[in-house]
């Protein structure tokens, strides 16, 4: 135990990493692995489906500062830092039939997305319509 937490007891709780990065990485890569793509095969009548998603994924993380130790030696702020983040997305595509010797596609249909995508659609011919409209 260093002098700095004897001074302060909760020091040694403020800095401690609440999750080993080792860990964190290892969820990480479960979380975005081709497991969380491909279903579980289901199988009837001699067909069998494996469904699919799609996935996407992003993380970071970040490091700390050091106590600068300038000023008033009992003041001195404690070394701090770290953190990580993830953030994932993930929709139904569709999936694949074996049927006998043969391998289709079938793509799910998404109706919000196609609704959401003709909303941007209508929204961007209309603020084109409305700047023309208001040119000299």
């Amino acid at each position: 135990m260093s002098a700095l937490e004897a001074q302060d007891p909760a020091l040694d709780e403020r800095t401690k990493l609440p999750v080993e990065p080792k860990e964190a990485f290892k969820s990480i890569r479960e979380v975005l692995s081709a497991r969380q793509v491909f279903g579980e095969p289901v199988g009837r009548d001699g067909v069998t489906m494996i469904p699919a998603a799609t996935v996407i994924g992003a993380g970071g993380g970040g490091g700390g500062s050091r106590g600068s130790g300038k000023g008033d030696s009992e003041r001195r702020e404690p070394d701090t830092g770290t953190g990580m983040g993830l953030g994932v997305i993930a929709w139904p595509s569709g999936a694949f039939e074996i049927r006998e010797d043969r391998v289709t596609w079938r793509p799910t249909l998404d109706v919000a997305r196609i609704l959401f995508a003709a909303l941007g659609v209508v929204f961007a011919l209309g603020m084109g319509t409305l700047a023309t409209r208001r040119r000299p």
